[in-house]
């Protein structure tokens, strides 16, 4: 597959004119529609503005590549413009952006395209190539430049082919190794690497980068190379192994920093001003000084955050097989056997409850994987087990996965004493056993004590709370949904909604407290759908023509339907939505609303206790927000 393959005439646009950022993301969008690649244009363009609130793609240079990685994609494409008078697009350099090229990759889809992004990436970082696209007469020439300098890379390439896990060639220059990765692995991967090999080959010194995209590693480092590198480059925003590095100064930085700043990194690498690294780290975490530290509170959510996303399909697929257990078997509703009177009810109930209960497991196995790698998957999910098992629950869970990461750090650098020659008994022998074993006497004789007795008094606290305390807390919970759509705010009410799911002895119950939590994060796409049809002069055409797709995206319990109005207006859009979610959380709280599945919106409100009030404060919380909305906004 070539670029030409993924780019198209019809995706080009050489005189493009916006003005500012958000103009640049819907005329690209518009362009990408052209190729045919979108199911779903504006949950693209959602997914678009979530990647560049976690950081600019303008990389400097005049090139931005904004992308995104998801299911509104039916299969990859490329599109371009550009903007001849630049754009303010919040590049690394800060200076405008002229140079646009848009990815679009299937969430599920093959991989095949990656080589193709990671070539089109390397390609931009030649000025020559740049030049040439600036100067290009129409679309069609722009294309045959583009083929004709793919063409040539990849005879450069051939000539380098099977050489990746190969040492490279010894010279009496200096040499220096390095590893990038970004979290989608499309583009910052390889336009780090392209930054700091051009930029070491004019400092005339050896530099070999591994490349850690989406597509898997990429030149890979051997041990030789690593043993003769006089430093290391980490430019990584995602877990990388390191372990290998121990003993080498090694210089831990954001991808973004691999491409704004080659030069420096690599003039620190030959003085060698980076700390030597003891092996006791887990991943890609940062040095201790430098622009590129990174807070404990950020590491830390970084862990949680590692456990909740490998935990959710669990939460998520086990919570609706029960929630269709109850749907399937509503003539036995009241009696003891509801929910399993039914062999179809009783296959869904088993099997949905049978994933719930890896739910702790999960958690804390992931967890503990983040800080302390591969060795400490196995203690971490046990921890998990003998916190359900021992009623400390959810918290417990959360303890689990910390105490087993850092119980692996330490066992590794109690065992980095050993001969060489028990090497490989460490991770199939010394961590499981002793991390068994330290775990076991951690969870069970210092954590689920004091863990259980705290879950039995919120227990207790939750059910003894007055009508007002439940509408106040439920009127938190729906607020914190709306403030920043699917970031640290929104998904801390969501982890407390699911844990509220079940009880200290691991069992799926129904939650008010998630019914609080699933309508707050129900009303903004719809409140901005209902508020399009209100007040139409308000919203631009563009604009309008997302209303479906926002009661659709509301309905269905995904709150990142708002993110593109609340990109391009927080101001309004923002407070509006949070207020609208907070009269819902509350109202669905004053109703004794429960549910028992932890996502599905309308499509469980069958299982809904109460459901036709639940439905009521829905509609309740979005008509508010909607008038909040048109009522503040300014006119389109």
């Amino acid at each position: 597959m070539k670029i030409t393959d993924l780019l198209k005439v019809e995706s080009i646009d050489l005189q493009a004119e916006v003005v500012d950022k958000r103009g640049a993301v819907n005329r690209l969008v518009d362009l990408m529609e052209k190729s045919g690649c979108l199911k779903d244009k504006e949950a693209y363009k959602a997914a678009v503005l979530k990647r560049e609130g976690e950081g600019s793609t303008g990389i400097g240079e005049g090139i931005a590549i904004p992308h995104a990685k998801t299911d509104a994609v039916v299969k990859p494409a490329l599109a371009s413009m550009i903007v001849r008078t630049g754009v303010d697009y919040e590049s690394l350099d800060d200076e405008p952006a002229h140079l646009f090229f848009m990815i679009a990759a299937p969430a599920d889809g093959a991989d095949v395209h990656l080589e193709v992004l990671s070539r089109l990436s390397r390609m931009l970082m030649d000025d020559d190539f740049r030049e040439a696209l600036m100067s290009a007469p129409d679309r069609e020439t722009y294309l045959k430049i583009i083929d004709n300098a793919e063409q040539a890379l990849a005879v450069e390439d051939s000539g380098e082919a099977g050489q990746a896990a190969v040492s490279a060639d010894v010279t009496e220059r200096p040499f220096v190794v390095a590893v990038t990765a970004c979290p989608t692995g499309i583009a910052h991967t390889y336009m780090a690497a392209e930054a700091l090999e051009n930029k070491g080959s004019d400092m005339g010194i050896d530099i070999k980068v591994e490349t850690n995209g989406s597509g898997g590693v990429k030149n890979a480092l051997t041990a030789d190379d690593i043993k003769r590198a006089v430093g290391v480059i980490v430019a990584a925003d995602k877990d990388v192994p390191v372990e290998r590095f121990k003993g080498k100064h090694v210089a831990f930085v954001k991808v973004a920093e691999g491409i704004k700043n080659p030069a420096g990194l690599i003039e620190g690498a030959l003085q060698q001003t980076a700390p030597v690294f003891n092996g006791s780290g887990s991943k890609s975490e940062e040095s201790t000084s430098g622009e590129g530290t990174e807070s404990t509170g950020r590491r830390v959510y970084k862990h949680l955050m590692n456990g909740v996303s490998h935990m959710l399909p669990f939460v998520i697929g086990g919570g609706i097989l029960i929630a269709l257990a109850f749907l399937f078997d509503m003539n036995n509703a009241g009696t003891a056997t509801f929910g399993s009177g039914t062999p179809v009810a009783a296959f869904l109930k088993d099997i949905g409850g049978l994933a719930f209960s890896m739910m702790m497991p999960i958690l804390a196995g992931y967890i503990a994987v983040s800080i302390g790698e591969r060795p400490a998957l196995m203690p971490g999910i046990i921890g998990g087990f003998l916190a359900t098992n021992g009623g400390s629950g959810f918290f417990g869970a959360l303890f689990a996965g910390f105490i087993a990461g850092y119980v692996v750090i330490f066992l590794k650098k109690v065992f980095a004493k050993l001969p060489q020659a028990l090497e490989g008994t460490k991770p199939v022998l010394l961590y499981p056993v002793f991390g068994l074993i330290l775990i076991g006497l951690i969870m069970v004789f210092v954590v689920n004590p004091p863990t259980a007795v705290f879950n039995q008094w919120l227990s207790f606290t939750l059910a003894g709370m007055t009508a007002t305390s439940k509408i106040f807390l439920g009127l938190i919970l729906g607020g914190m949904m709306s403030i920043d759509f699917g970031g640290p705010i929104n998904k801390a009410a969501y982890v407390f909604g699911t844990a509220s799911l079940v009880d200290a002895s691991g069992t799926a119950v129904s939650s008010g407290i998630m019914a609080s939590v699933m309508i707050g994060g129900m009303v903004p796409p719809i409140a901005i759908a209902l508020a399009m049809l209100v007040f139409k002069g308000k919203f631009t055409e563009k604009e309008r023509q997302s209303t479906l797709t926002n009661f659709i995206m509301g309905l269905s319990f995904i709150t990142e339907g708002a993110i593109p109005f609340a990109a391009s207006d927080p101001v309004h859009v923002i407070p509006s939505c949070a207020v609208g979610s907070a009269v819902a959380g509350a109202l669905s709280m004053f109703f004794n609303c429960t549910v028992p599945a932890p996502h599905g919106g309308i499509f469980v409100f069958g299982v809904v206790t109460n459901w036709p009030m639940y439905l009521a404060a829905l509609f309740a919380g979005a008509v508010v927000a909607a008038l909040l909305l048109g009522l503040t906004r300014k006119n389109a």
